[in-house]
């Protein structure tokens, strides 16, 4: 892979984007919300379709993907029916507008469900050695045990989500003085999968699913089945969406022909909140779980799902290799950088 073009290529992808969203903005948000709306939004949602096919490296590509063709698309889906977060910036400066769409930023509206996240830089800096650390790893692959190698790839997919995340937002915070909302809630002290996918993992990815999915579901669901039941298909379906969503990520970074167990990880975490949520409401609070114990079993069981369906296509298709190589590129281009400052 050659830095430079695949630089270059990102550079053309994010303007042309910044395009789209322009035409978005000046032309759409005057045309008449609903299907009329959809129909000129339409083209927008195909061109970022296609437009991170152009990438090849893994964490520029990546990120991209997951931020036109995941986020942006449905935001822009719910836009058209006037909901969702870009109806409330169609109004506001450009910058704000783009920043929402092609960003996964979430202004701060109050104070969110549960306690506080403060900024914690140095917790910040201890992830980065830590990530640096498990990169290390990497080079004893061959000797460490299977679980050591699974708790690795756990850690290592937290780790740099939660980072490229946090960077993202920083210059729209910086430039447009906007309060974002955190992206994760430590997750690791989740005691429940209700808890770890709704209130603590990527919060940007639930923000998103709840208006699109879970909400029009559960409305209709709410008809046959009453108010109560109708949360089951609702979170089914919004755990479905999800799981194809992966896989259409996968496909995009691989190029590979679909396999599905991503869809299958997904799946079968949706089925067992539906459980969850059931037992919790026929228990009615009278026996709970210890915390701890909870916690413990809750990460146990998505560190096991994931060794058993959401790792085996990243590890058959070369995608942790090919992770793995961009860290030594980027190493070693940062290293060459600093050593011509420097004259050695």
């Amino acid at each position: 892979m050659d830095v430079t073009v695949e630089l270059q290529n990102f550079i053309r992808v994010w303007f042309a984007a910044i395009g789209a969203l322009c035409y978005c903005y000046y032309c759409v948000t005057h045309i008449p919300t609903g299907i009329l709306r959809l129909l000129f939004v339409l083209p927008v949602i195909y061109f970022f379709l296609v437009l991170p096919l152009g990438l090849s490296s893994f964490h520029l590509g990546a990120p991209t993907i997951f931020y036109l063709v995941w986020l942006a698309n449905f935001k822009l889906l719910l836009f058209c029916f006037d909901r969702g977060p870009l109806s409330s910036y169609s109004s506001s400066p450009l910058l704000h507008f783009l920043s929402i769409a092609l960003l996964p930023v979430k202004p701060k509206h109050g104070t969110r469900d549960g306690s506080k996240i403060s900024s914690r830089p140095r917790l910040f800096w201890g992830k980065i050695i830590l990530l640096g650390a498990i990169i290390g790893a990497y080079s004893y692959r061959e000797v460490l045990p299977s679980h050591v190698i699974l708790v690795l790839y756990c850690i290592h997919i937290y780790i740099a989500v939660e980072l490229v995340l946090a960077i993202t937002v920083v210059p729209v915070r910086a430039l447009l003085g906007l309060e974002i909302e955190p992206q994760f809630n430590d997750p690791y002290l989740a005691t429940s999968l209700q808890d770890f996918w709704g209130r603590r993992w990527n919060l940007m990815v639930p923000g998103i699913l709840r208006p699109a999915v879970y909400f029009p579901i559960s409305s209709i669901s709410a008809r046959v089945l009453g108010k109560e039941l109708a949360k089951l298909p609702a979170i089914f379906a919004t755990f479905l969406v999800s799981g194809i969503m992966h896989e259409l990520i996968y496909y995009y970074l691989s190029r590979a022909r679909p396999t599905w167990e991503v869809t299958w990880f997904f799946v079968l975490h949706g089925i067992c909140v539906c459980i969850e949520v059931t037992v919790k409401k026929y228990l009615g609070g009278v026996w709970q779980m210890n915390r701890v114990v909870s916690g413990v079993l809750t990460l146990a069981f998505v560190a096991w799902t994931g060794n058993w369906l959401f790792f085996p296509q990243i590890i058959r298709n070369g995608l942790d290799q090919k992770a793995i190589n961009e860290y030594y590129v980027l190493v070693d281009l940062v290293k060459d950088k600093l050593l011509s400052v420097f004259g050695i």
